[in-house]
């Protein structure tokens, strides 16, 4: 620093000094000037203010937007031009919506409808992203031009008209002992600051006609925006609407339990120590011989059906056969299943898989 700006340095520090310690008054501004620093400052905070709170009203997520932020600086280091975006709220729940609708199947009318409003929302989270961009290019973008040039030449100017103020006064005070030249230059310093921060107000001041414009843009992108999802959602109101009543025109189906698998002593190889249940008749034994097994004559008298079509089990419990084959039936478990025996095995089929030959006794 040059022996002139030290000096100027403190000739203002000394001022400044008299005035808040020592209750010195300084030169006053005018009414005008006054009046004008107040309107360029209330609207220099409602722009800095505005620009945060959309920001907060695209994101209300605030970790969200300092991820984003920092995301953002890490881009600008590298180079890159594209910079992720919000993750929207709507987005993420469209993918979980769909992950549960795909695993639970169309099948079902909860996977099928959860697919639905999911796609739905993905949309709405489309839709979102466009409103975001829109907002930035058209309203925070010229907001923040304002902010980093317009409102910064102005505290910059106003700085600078306090710091010379601080040295006229200084000057004044000592009139005779500062050559009357140096005081002339210290006010026409002075002057021409007020003149430039003056200036630099009025010019933020009367092109508020481009803060309006800007606020229009940002209504018309939030009209497109609700337009466009007003008409998603009422799409997706008429197909759930629709769903619901294909689904509540169907009838309904009964729930119906599987039979209980049972034990049977058809044969030792094949009895796992279970009881025989009432329904089954347990080999009979006569007094003075050994136990034989029922001979064919006696077993066509058995009730038996004769298999129509080969049946292969599905589920434990269940009895197996091919076409032509004779079962013994054991039991009707109801109106749709036999109970019956083939090969030393017992189990349970449908009835329309056979034809009874010899008829259950009642």
């Amino acid at each position: 620093m040059s022996v002139a700006g030290f000096k100027k340095q403190f000739y203002k520090a000394s001022q400044m000094v008299s005035e808040k310690v020592g209750g010195a008054e300084g030169t006053k501004l005018d009414e005008d000037f006054k009046d004008l620093e107040r309107k360029a400052d209330v609207t220099s905070r409602a722009v800095v203010e505005v620009i945060s709170k959309t920001s907060e009203y695209l994101q209300p997520n605030p970790a969200s937007r300092a991820k984003l932020t920092m995301l953002n600086t890490v881009s600008k280091i590298r180079g890159q031009v594209n910079s992720p975006g919000y993750p929207q709220p709507e987005g993420l729940l469209g993918e979980c919506m769909t992950k549960y609708g795909r695993e639970m199947g169309e099948d079902t009318n909860f996977g099928r409808a959860l697919g639905e409003v999911g796609d739905s929302m993905k949309r709405l989270a489309e839709v979102k992203d466009s409103l975001d961009i829109d907002v930035k290019q058209n309203f925070i973008d010229p907001l923040q031009a304002i902010a980093d040039k317009d409102i910064k030449d102005i505290q910059h100017h106003l700085k600078k008209l306090e710091g010379r103020r601080l040295d006229y006064d200084y000057k004044k005070k000592r009139q005779g002992k500062i050559p009357d030249e140096e005081l002339r230059q210290a006010l026409e310093k002075f002057h021409e600051s007020k003149e430039l921060a003056e200036s630099s107000m009025h010019n933020l001041l009367e092109t508020d006609v481009e803060q309006v414009s800007q606020l229009s843009s940002l209504v018309e992108s939030q009209l497109l925006y609700h337009r466009e999802a007003v008409e998603i959602l009422a799409s997706l109101s008429k197909k759930l609407k629709q769903s619901m009543n294909d689904v509540q025109s169907r009838p309904r189906r009964e729930y119906t339990p599987k039979p209980r698998p049972s034990f049977d002593y058809g044969e030792e190889e094949h009895s796992n120590g279970g009881y025989t249940p009432a329904s089954a008749n347990p080999p009979a034994y006569s007094a003075g011989r050994s136990f034989q097994r029922t001979s064919m004559k006696s077993r066509q008298s058995d009730p038996c059906c004769k298999a129509l079509y080969d049946f292969d089990p599905e589920n434990e419990g269940e009895l197996g056969f091919r076409e032509g084959d004779i079962i013994t039936l054991i039991n009707q478990i109801d109106e749709n299943w036999y109970e019956g025996s083939l090969h030393g095995q017992s189990g349970y089929f449908p009835n329309n898989y056979v034809e009874v030959v010899v008829p259950l006794p009642h």
